[in-house]
């Protein structure tokens, strides 16, 4: 028999939300939507218009979604949108 090596991680989605609930359910859409694409053969969607996306998924995560935690984030200047950068690269 042979056993299979089963590998944890932790997966940061962001966006905006209006609760807890929302939040968990639109990260679940764009994981969803993502691997959807992936199967079919398909690049992963860009950014959604209200501002979540994907990247980077590996095909055949398995997302555990009974163990998702949500928690708000305070943009803290360290991510620009456009402008300078207070790192030399």
């Amino acid at each position: 028999m042979v056993q299979q090596e089963t590998l944890t991680a932790e997966r940061v989605l962001t966006g905006p939300a209006d609760s807890w609930s929302e939040a968990l359910r639109i990260a679940r859409e764009t994981c969803d939507t993502a691997a959807a694409a992936q199967r079919a053969g398909f690049p992963i969607p860009r950014r959604r218009p209200d501002g979540w996306g994907a990247r980077g998924l590996r095909p055949g995560w398995v997302f555990d979604w009974t163990a998702a935690t949500v928690d708000a984030w305070e943009h803290d200047g360290m991510f620009r949108t456009g402008g300078s950068s207070p790192f030399p690269w």
